[in-house]
């Protein structure tokens, strides 16, 4: 009876550990970030092939300020309360054309390039690092060009991805500056949605058993200078 009940506390638990990315750096919830369409409800992109699988906005509503930072340097970006499922945290970038306004422009194309991934430690079960945190540091590459980016922010959530559509994908797009940069152009961009097929092996996985001995995450591999 008590194990019965406990198994029922723990699901009714998962099904309502939810979280959003709302805040980068010092600033206030969606002040850099553009306000994601699970702001209210903490709720999850369920679709690889959802428009939302973007940056969780089914229109194209910017975010009223753009954080600056320098290449090369660390920037934090925080989820609200925190990260309770397990799975790996991912960031994108996507430089926004010249002339255009970070605040409009839609990240349509393909224009994003992963600069982290998260890989999970191995042994009785996963161990993913993110797991139960609030806050996430991600270094931006110091040879991309200056300019203003969209930075992607995906924590994907694992517990329940053993069938199709079973994965949740948690995500945010914060606007940033960034100055003092190289020249580099990033190789290998992908467009969401584009990126990700249901089926990709980092995303249609059992977690639980038998636990996997290695992971290979969605998209394209890490953008290194």
């Amino acid at each position: 009876m008590l194990a019965s009940l406990a198994l029922v506390l723990s699901t009714a638990l998962s099904a309502t550990a939810h979280y959003t990315l709302p805040r980068v750096g010092n600033g206030a919830d969606w002040q850099h970030v553009r306000r994601a369409d699970n702001w209210q409800d903490n709720g999850f992109v369920g679709s690889v092939n959802s428009q939302q699988i973007r940056c969780f906005q089914n229109s194209n509503a910017g975010a009223s300020q753009t954080y600056n930072v320098s290449a090369g340097s660390q920037l934090t970006y925080y989820v609200n309360p925190n990260a309770y499922h397990p799975g790996p945290m991912q960031f994108y970038m996507a430089r926004v054309p010249d002339g255009q306004d970070v605040t409009r422009w839609d990240g349509s194309g393909s224009v994003w390039f992963k600069i982290y991934h998260e890989q999970p430690t191995f042994g009785q079960q996963l161990g993913w690092p993110s797991l139960n945190k609030g806050s996430f540091p991600v270094t931006i590459p110091r040879c991309i060009r200056s300019g203003y980016y969209l930075l992607r922010a995906e924590h994907i959530a694992l517990h329940s991805a053993s069938s199709p559509g079973g994965a949740q994908f948690y995500i945010s797009c914060a606007q940033i500056g960034v100055t003092g940069g190289g020249s580099t152009e990033p190789s290998n961009k992908v467009s969401f949605p584009g990126a990700y097929s249901a089926s990709d092996p980092g995303i249609q996985i059992n977690i639980n058993w038998p636990i996997p001995t290695s992971y290979r995450n969605p998209g394209p591999p890490v953008f290194q200078c």
